[in-house]
């Protein structure tokens, strides 16, 4: 009998445990089926509101509808002073739409400064108002057959480089309507082998010309050392491309239309592989890019060597003496190197020499560069050329 009421009362609780698991998990069920009924109420609603939306192909609706007010008239606003980006609110995540914010019509081009490989340099006059406080700029006009890509590339270079006082200030810039443009400050003398070449009697007569043109490479290796830092390679340094404020302190460097910034690259190897139809500047250019299609910032450490041979000789076309290309490369790839004239100082003609070593490895870097300079630079300031006769006429007195 007791064994039977055991039997009873272990049947009850079974049967309690079996009831609760049922009863929830029909309470589970109910709940799951409440969130599966949500959940299609939500997407049904989603579905209505996309089928709401007007589609691209189909006609905007009337502004009555969705009450937009008129823009007001404002005729009196400058050119450069529009907005320079739109957004789209139907695409947010699409990047904002450049407005171009001025045209050739908002220029008064005054002088032609020089013709580069993609583009004419113009000293300008900004006609209405002015850009960023600037009403005498630099205008750089790409050529006909340069695309929008690769003036905007040039664009995104310079604005990257941001301000450094021997690198050419990007002010605004034009790549939404032909022709594309780059406005940048103006500079007074123009390009540095312009300057040297209408200045030469009087420069060749000053007896500081070698301390001057020491200074003003020590500018450039110093553009070139910020570049290196922020990586980018030039890979278009020449004299045609530095510009002129006020000799020997204010000069910069410019055009950088062959710039590479090496950190948008797949690789960190800072290579520039020649494609068909593509042109350098071969006289500037190092042998390992004709070897090996390579050109790296060693390569641009080559440019500067030529820079300075530039400099010493007034502006004079490196290889003078090499009619075509083909006789470039070869005498470079040669080993065959530019005459350093009598009248450069020992400390210049050792860092040509060094920017021109072979392999590249060898060369110094614009870090060591520019450390010499500014030590040939402190030295010459150090002495001071006097009038031996008026001190000796002072000392009688």
């Amino acid at each position: 009998m007791a064994d039977t009421q055991n039997l009873d009362f272990g049947h009850i609780i079974l049967i309690c445990i079996y009831a609760v698991t049922i009863f929830f998990m029909f309470l589970l069920g109910y709940l799951c089926l409440n969130k599966y009924r949500s959940m299609k109420k939500v997407i049904r609603e989603l579905k209505e509101k996309r089928l709401s939306i007007p589609s691209q192909n189909s006609p905007p609706p009337s502004p009555s509808v969705l009450n937009i007010p008129e823009l007001p008239d404002n005729t009196t606003e400058s050119p450069l002073q529009r907005h320079q980006t739109k957004s789209s609110s139907r695409f947010p995540w699409k990047p904002p739409l450049q407005v171009p914010r001025f045209t050739k019509a908002d220029l008064n081009l005054i002088q032609l400064i020089k013709a580069g490989r993609e583009g004419v340099f113009y000293k300008a006059r900004i006609i209405r108002g002015t850009c960023r406080g600037h009403s005498l700029v630099t205008c750089k006009i790409g050529k006909e057959g340069i695309t929008s890509k690769q003036m905007e590339n040039e664009a995104s270079v310079m604005r990257k480089l941001a301000y450094h006082k021997n690198v050419m200030q990007l002010l605004d810039w034009n790549t939404t309507e032909e022709p594309y443009m780059l406005i940048m400050e103006f500079m007074s003398y123009g390009t540095l082998r312009s300057f040297v070449q209408k200045n030469k009697d009087e420069l060749i007569a000053d007896p500081e010309l070698q301390s001057q043109f020491t200074i003003v490479s020590y500018h450039i290796a110093l553009a070139m050392e910020h570049l290196r830092s922020k990586m980018v390679v030039h890979c278009d340094l020449a004299l045609r491309n530095i510009l002129v404020s006020r000799f020997p302190w204010e000069v910069k460097v410019a055009e950088f239309g062959l710039a590479r910034d090496l950190t948008r690259m797949r690789s960190r190897r800072s290579s520039r592989k020649k494609q068909q139809k593509e042109r350098v500047p071969l006289r500037w250019y190092p042998p390992e890019y004709f070897r090996n299609n390579y050109y790296s910032f060693k390569g641009d450490v080559w440019a500067f060597g030529i820079v300075l041979w530039e400099m010493q000789t007034f502006g004079t076309l490196p290889y003078t003496n090499l009619n075509t290309s083909e006789q470039v490369v070869y005498s470079i790839c040669a080993g065959c190197k530019n005459t350093v004239p009598n009248t450069c100082r020992p400390e210049i003609e050792q860092i040509m020499k060094d920017c021109w070593m072979d392999p590249y490895t060898n060369r110094p870097s614009f870090t060591d560069i520019v450390k010499i300079l500014e030590s040939v630079v402190e030295s010459d300031g150090d002495y001071v050329d006097v009038d031996n006769q008026r001190i000796l006429n002072a000392e009688e007195k």
